[in-house]
C-alpha cells in the first residue's frame, strides 16, 4: 500500500522533475497525477506522463485563468490529448472569480465545454474553484447526471460549501492547506465530517507548502513536493479522528475508483 498525489504540477520550471520524483518514491509516494492547466503543458504532462507510466497519469484541460484563449479549435485539441491512456480526467477547469485573469463570461464558456466534453469522453472533471461557489455548482449541477465523477481540487472551502460538492457525489481534494492553524481553520473544521470514501489527497506542488514542514530549502527551495504528501495525511488523519492506514487505504481505493488507475502499487521505476 502507498500513496497517490492527484495534484501535482510537474510542468512547473520550480520542480525539478528527476530529484523530485526520487524523492516522491522514497516517501511512498508511488503515483502521481500531473496537473494539466493548458493545451501546451498538458502535452507536456502527458510526454512527462508517458515515460512513467506505472507511476504518473495527468489530466488535460484549460484552468480559467486561460479561459480567454479557449474556442473551438482549443475543444477538438483538448479532445485529442485527453485520448491519450496516461489522462485520466479533464481539467484542470472550472472558475476563478478572484483575479479574473480571463472575463467571467469566457471562464464560464472553457468551464461548460469541459464539462461537456468530460461527459463525452466518459472522463471524471478535474475542478478549480475561487470566489465562484454559485456559479461553480449550478453548472456542474447541470452536467452531474452526465459525468462519470470529479474531485474539488484544492478545496479550501467550509463545511457548507462541502456539503454541496458532496451532495453532487464529487470527491473532495485536500492538500497542506489543512495544516494552516490561521487561513485554513474553516477547511479543518470542514474535514472533521468528511466522509472517508470521498477523500482525496494532494500537495499541488511547487505550491501550498504545509505549515509546520521543517525548513528544507538546500533541498527543495522552499518548494512543496509530493514527497510531503504523508505529512498532509498524518493531518488529515486527526482531523478525521482516524488512523494513518485507513486513511491511506481509503485514499488510494477512492483514487483508484475515480481515476481508473491500476498501477498504484507500483515500487520500481521503469
Amino acid at each position: 500500500m502507498s500513496w497517490c498525489d492527484i495534484g501535482v504540477n510537474f510542468t512547473d520550471k520550480r520542480l525539478f522533475f528527476e530529484p523530485v520524483f526520487a524523492r516522491a518514491l522514497a516517501a511512498d509516494v508511488s503515483h502521481i497525477i500531473i496537473t494539466g492547466t493548458s493545451l501546451d503543458k498538458s502535452q507536456q504532462a502527458i510526454q512527462l506522463a508517458e515515460q512513467y507510466p506505472n507511476h504518473l497519469s495527468t489530466t488535460a484541460g484549460v484552468h480559467p485563468h486561460d479561459a480567454s484563449k479557449f474556442n473551438h479549435q482549443t475543444i477538438s485539441e483538448l479532445k485529442t490529448l485527453a485520448k491519450s491512456n496516461c489522462v485520466v480526467a479533464i481539467g484542470e477547469c472550472g472558475l476563478d472569480f478572484n483575479r479574473n485573469f480571463s472575463t467571467p463570461d469566457e471562464q464560464l464558456f472553457a468551464f461548460e465545454q469541459q464539462l461537456k466534453l468530460a461527459c463525452e469522453l466518459d472522463l471524471p472533471i478535474f475542478l478549480h474553484e475561487r470566489d465562484a461557489f454559485a456559479a461553480q455548482i449550478e453548472l456542474l449541477t447541470k452536467y452531474r447526471k452526465a459525468l462519470k465523477g470529479g474531485v474539488v481540487h484544492c478545496f479550501t472551502g467550509n463545511i457548507e460549501q462541502m456539503n454541496r460538492y458532496l451532495d453532487l457525489d464529487l470527491y473532495i481534494g485536500i492538500t497542506g492547506w489543512v495544516c494552516d492553524l490561521k487561513r485554513g481553520q474553516a477547511l479543518r473544521d470542514a474535514v472533521k465530517s468528511l466522509p472517508l470514501n470521498r477523500i482525496l489527497l494532494e500537495t499541488d506542488a511547487p505550491y501550498l507548502r504545509p505549515k509546520g514542514l521543517a525548513n528544507n530549502r538546500k533541498v527543495d527551495n522552499g518548494n512543496n513536493e509530493p514527497a510531503y504528501l504523508p505529512y498532509v495525511a498524518k493531518e488529515v488523519a486527526g482531523l478525521m479522528a482516524t488512523d494513518i492506514k485507513t486513511l491511506q487505504v481509503a485514499s488510494q481505493a477512492n483514487t483508484q475508483a475515480l481515476f481508473n488507475i491500476s498501477s498504484m502499487n507500483a515500487n520500481h521505476v521503469e
